[in-house]
């Protein structure tokens, strides 16, 4: 690429850590005017850097800027990181290149080879930057493009790369301009504002105010928003307002330059204020007129000195009375000036002067140390400023303790330079009080939240970059809430850093505390503490400090408690339950009392009776022995250990075991019962009830010889289904089979017709051209020769829609103009569709490009006019559309898709239309609204697969009795609509220009012999074969080929294309044209053809044909 700098021997120069240290100075003071390094990523720079990749088809893009010891990335594509150390920087020898630097493969440059970037990962192959360089020429840095390949880039992205780098200082530039002028204006604006003294104020030529100064506040008491809008009439007083005295003052000022004036103007109390006036005009930047600056300032106190004086006297005095404020001035000879307001806070008689030392022997003699030396001459000192101190008196007369707030400043004399000290102080006596309260019971409040066992924090909300109240920081928590959220030195940490995968939902919650007001609480298991917690939060008032306050309370033993007690319950009422079953059954078989601590075991006659005891003895009572002995010898041991734990722990208790009744037999028991323990836990009763259970232990055995038998059922299950899988996944391949028909099959019955008509037409032509032959009228032959032509180009046409639509070609996608993909297919839309439909088109004009593959797109939108045709048995309309859309970002994460343009194509029918359900499957795979029959479900999913795959979306709309909308988004294409052919501006001969000869393999040997005869009237010659096999003989011998002419289809088991191929052995290079019947990419497979190999489909114009073998053999002459 000329004018770029590559890598070369002679160009190597020392790696980036060579760079001077005074250029290093230099750059480093660049960038920091900038403001540049470490800022926040932007959206413009982000813009640029994913534009550069995108033009220069790179992976990785970045907007850098060298430092001193790194590189800063404000924006990059591709790398994640926002900047690296300088001695791995690549871009850093940009620095030292005029403009660009291009290197193709950094392995093969010095200055590259050994980066680990280049010799590990990410193994970086190639990089072309273009600099950044300022308006006074200091590089700062590049805008770069990288690739894990190696590559170049074309003249285009090269320019490109530059624009954008002159695009990024331009944004630079813009940047520190609009800091500068932010600041300039700031200045002015300072010096208004301070200029308490002077009322400022703008109007616009029609007298409205249109600015007002902080000092116009000062001087007439309206404040900003009062002022701007009104008329300046309301500064002015009625005389003045009677005689125009303000548009006076424009006109004097527009002749003059300047109008001055000294009057008197209204305060907005009513009160006059003499002012002098200066009026001024105010021009902007371009000369135009804007307005008028009036100045004025406030000369009252010359025309009033006396009485200003005297009111303002007694208002100091009642302004220091009401604040307790007294001033005083003290000289270098120890002597006092002060104000009676002065002398009543010490309790002091008013006097005009008084000792120093006075005052400092009322000061308490805990704080005399260091408040005694402000009331002597030496605590005038050498130094100047303000001291300003707090300490206690003990106030004269009544002895009562006051605190002080004093405030004194050192000044000079301008006239003798003499010092003195001038100030003044305040009981403050009330306020330290409150202070010392406040901090009682802050300490207190500490105390109280540090021993706090509850969790206790208070957080904070902010805005973030997630937008507004995204994140919140915790400013206070005590040990407990550390304790129970298991999260150490949480103060000062934001929610984002501690859990950012669980950010969103924290901040939603507590985020409507704050909005609300509504407090909120639940409970929740803390994976960090290892235990469950209750939570509860409330809005911090006021509202503005966005501080939400939160409560943690450990719940285990509670939730350990609820736990126990459910299970007990839960025991007691399974207990209860077979109790009332047995009950219901009559399977209780008596009850029992147990004594405890007498082991004395009372039975009820029931129980006596089955058991054969004596009814009186079991009245009186038994023991645990003889109770025992009537068990079966093998339960007696498990019998025994559930009685002791049922009395250690005391609560419900059951138990099954085999005892021996009076038949003599052992039959099943369940005993059930309570142990109950007094205050301190000592067992005392045991009461229960015997149920029988014999008949239910049968039942649990017939239930397990049951479950047994089913499990050897399921074993054998999985084989049958498995059987079963198959055999529907073998239906499912039959209806994707009927699905690849249906179509065909639905343009069967239009295409047939249009056939026979055309077949006719040719028939019918060429009897009439052999009828005329014979009775030599050859004037009529023209005629129906034009006939018989166009018959046959209509025919060409239907069938290229048809191999088209039939798919014998893969996925190939080329910049497709859609409307005259349209415009190509509406007679075989209508044809299809039938008569009872109308078929209209509304074609945008200047329609966007698309990359797609045409056939494809044929497919789908046939198939959509058929399922519309399908949904209006009735007949009606069908409206097919394009537009140019653009979907911005909103509207594209609604639709599922990247923003950007597109181009949508619809189809709109008025049929029967769809209900929400249905839409919500229409895209899955077998699903059909049509009867058994009439569809396979996979047309809409197919159509959605091939917009998908195209970079696009699928989108439908339904209303049930008004029609259905099917939208297809495809992504727009930039690029040329047709790529140009560059003949080098060679005209090609279709004659013979050197003897060549042409094999031509075919097994119609209609072809041959109109190929052959063609050809050989320009000259070629002619060498005939009938299949592939005969062909390669040819192609095998030295017999002179210049030209390959085939059919695909060939007999003889070898085909054209494997002749072909074969041939490249003995004839590498030999041009070659295929003739087919079928699609072009049919011959190729995957789509793409080798040079000089050439494809045209039957039929073809001879034109065409003769300008295709002159090109081929021309080629040919070439590679020669």
């Amino acid at each position: 690429m000329t004018g770029l700098p590559h890598s070369s021997p002679a160009e190597l120069r020392d790696p980036p850590t060579a760079l001077d240290e005074d250029g290093a100075m230099i750059r480093a003071a660049a960038l920091a005017k900038y403001r540049i390094v470490d800022s926040a990523r932007e959206a413009v720079f982000d813009g640029i850097a994913e534009l550069a990749a995108s033009v220069c088809e790179a992976p990785i893009a970045v907007i850098n800027f060298i430092d001193r010891d790194r590189q800063f990335f404000k924006a990059e594509v591709g790398l994640g990181v926002d900047g690296t150390p300088l001695e791995t920087s690549l871009c850093a020898h940009a620095l030292l290149e005029d403009e660009f630097l291009l290197v193709p493969d950094t392995t093969q440059d010095a200055r590259f080879a050994c980066n680990p970037l280049v010799t590990g990962a990410p193994y970086l192959r190639f990089y072309a930057g273009a600099l950044l360089r300022t308006p006074e020429g200091v590089a700062i840095g590049t805008v770069c493009v990288l690739d894990y390949r190696t590559r170049t880039l074309s003249d285009v992205q090269v320019r490109t790369l530059r624009v954008l780098a002159q695009h990024v200082m331009a944004q630079l530039e813009h940047g520190l301009a609009s800091r500068q002028a932010a600041l300039a204006e700031a200045r002015q604006r300072a010096i208004v504002d301070n200029a308490i003294d002077l009322a400022i104020v703008a109007i616009d030529r029609d007298g409205m105010v249109v600015e007002w100064g902080t000092g116009a506040d000062h001087v007439f008491g309206w404040d900003k928003a009062a002022a701007i809008g009104r008329h300046a009439g309301f500064l002015f007083t009625p005389e003045d307002r009677a005689v125009g005295r303000l548009h006076q003052d424009m006109v004097a000022a527009d002749r003059d330059g300047r109008a001055r004036a000294d009057r008197w103007h209204l305060c907005r109390t009513g009160r006059r204020l003499w002012c002098s006036v200066e009026v001024t005009p105010l021009t902007g930047r371009d000369g135009r007129q804007l307005g008028y600056v009036l100045i004025l300032r406030d000369r009252s106190e010359q025309h009033r000195v006396g009485t200003a004086l005297k009111v303002a006297e007694q208002g100091q005095r009642w302004a220091q009375q009401a604040g307790r404020l007294g001033l005083f001035q003290l000289g270098a000879d120890a002597i006092l000036h002060a104000t009676p307001e002065f002398c009543r806070l010490f309790g002091l008689a008013p006097a005009a002067t008084l000792p120093a030392a006075t005052i400092e022997s009322l000061i308490l003699p805990e704080d005399r140390e260091h408040a005694a030396p402000l009331w002597t001459a030496d605590g005038l000192g050498d130094g100047a400023g303000v001291r300003e101190l707090e300490y206690r008196i003990r106030r004269a007369g009544d002895g009562v303790v006051r605190w002080i707030a004093h405030r004194g400043e050192r000044l000079i004399d301008g006239e003798t330079g003499a010092f003195r000290i001038a100030g003044m102080v305040q009981d403050v006596t009330e306020r330290r009080v409150a202070t010392d309260i406040l901090a009682g019971n802050e300490q207190r409040y500490r105390a109280l939240f540090e021993a706090f066992d509850d969790g206790f924090c208070i957080i904070e909300f902010f805005d973030g970059p997630h937008g507004p109240l995204s994140d919140y920081v915790h400013v206070e928590a005590n040990a407990g809430y550390q304790r129970h959220s298991g999260i150490a030195e949480i103060v000062g940490r934001t929610l984002r850093d501690l859990a950012p995968d669980q950010a969103d939902d924290w901040i939603a919650l507590y985020g409507t505390v704050l909005r609300t007001g509504e407090p909120i609480r639940f409970e929740r298991y803390f994976e960090q503490a290892g235990r469950h917690i209750e939570v509860s939060a409330a809005r911090v008032e006021p509202a503005s400090r966005r501080q939400v306050s939160v409560m943690f309370r450990d719940i285990d033993a509670r939730k350990a408690s609820e736990a126990a007690l459910r299970a007990s319950e839960a025991l007691a009422r399974e207990n209860i339950e077979r109790v009332q079953l047995a009950l219901a059954a009559g399977a209780i078989i008596g009850t029992w009392f147990w004594h405890l601590p007498t082991d004395r075991f009372t039975v009820d006659e029931v129980f006596a009776a089955a058991f054969g005891l004596d009814p009186a003895l079991g009245r009186d009572g038994l023991s645990r022995a003889q109770v025992v002995a009537t068990v079966h010898p093998d339960d007696q041991a498990g019998l025994a250990e559930a009685i002791d734990a049922a009395i250690a722990r005391g609560g419900p208790y059951a138990h099954q075991y085999r005892v021996r009744r009076a038949d003599g037999r052992y039959y099943w028991i369940e005993a059930n019962g309570r142990v109950d323990h007094d205050a301190d836990g000592t067992p005392l009763r045991f009461p229960g009830v015997l149920i029988d259970v014999e008949e239910r232990r049968a039942v649990e055995k017939e239930l397990d010889r049951t479950t047994a038998a089913l499990r050897a059922l399921t074993e054998t299950l999985e084989q049958r289904v498995a059987e079963r899988s198959a055999e529907l996944m073998k239906t499912e391949e039959q209806l994707r089979q009927a699905q690849k028909m249906e179509a065909v099959g639905q343009l069967t019955g239009g295409l047939a017709h249009d056939f026979n008509n055309l077949l006719a037409g040719m028939s019918g032509a060429l009897e009439m051209i052999g009828t005329r032959l014979g009775q030599g009228r050859l004037g009529d032959v023209d005629r129906y020769l034009d006939a018989a032509q166009g018959a046959v180009r209509r025919a060409a046409a239907l069938t290229h829609r048809l191999l088209a639509f039939s798919r014998r070609q893969t996925l190939d996608p080329k910049p497709t103009d859609v409307n005259a993909l349209i415009a190509g297919m509406i007679e075989l839309i209508r044809r299809t569709v039938g008569p009872a439909v109308t078929v209209e088109t509304s074609e945008t004009v200047g329609l966007w490009t698309t990359l797609v593959d045409a056939g494809q797109l044929e497919n789908a939108l046939l198939n959509l006019c058929i399922n519309a045709r399908d949904a209006m048995p009735a007949g009606g309309r069908i409206m097919i559309e394009t537009a140019n859309t653009w979907l911005d970002r909103e509207t594209a994460r609604a639709h599922d898709m990247p923003e950007g343009s597109y181009l949508s194509l619809s189809v709109t029918d008025s049929g029967t239309g769809m209900s929400a359900d249905v839409i919500e499957r229409v895209f899955e795979p077998f699903f059909t609204t049509k009867p058994m029959g009439q569809g396979t479900g996979l047309g809409l999913s197919m159509i959605y697969g091939f917009a998908k795959q195209s970079g696009g979306q699928v989108r439908i709309q339904s209303q049930v009795d008004v029609g259905t909308v099917v939208r297809l988004y495809l992504p727009r294409y930039d690029g040329d609509l047709m790529p140009s052919v560059d003949h080098d501006g060679t005209r090609i001969s279709s004659r013979a220009g050197g003897g060549e000869t042409i094999l031509v393999v075919d097994d119609e040997p209609t072809v041959r012999l109109l190929l052959a005869d063609v050809l050989e009237d320009l000259g070629y010659g002619v060498v005939e074969a009938a299949d592939g096999i005969s062909g390669l003989r040819v192609l095998q011998s030295d017999l002179r080929i210049d030209l390959l002419i085939s059919d695909i289809g060939l007999p003889g088991g070898m085909n054209g294309r494997q002749m072909a191929e074969a041939a490249q052995a003995h004839r590498p290079g030999l041009p070659t044209l295929f003739i087919t019947g079928y699609a072009e990419h049919s011959v190729v497979g995957n789509g793409l053809r080798a040079p000089g190999i050439e494809i045209m489909t039957k039929p073809f114009a001879i034109d065409k044909l003769l300008t295709r073998v002159g090109e081929l053999i021309a080629q040919g002459r070439k590679a020669a």
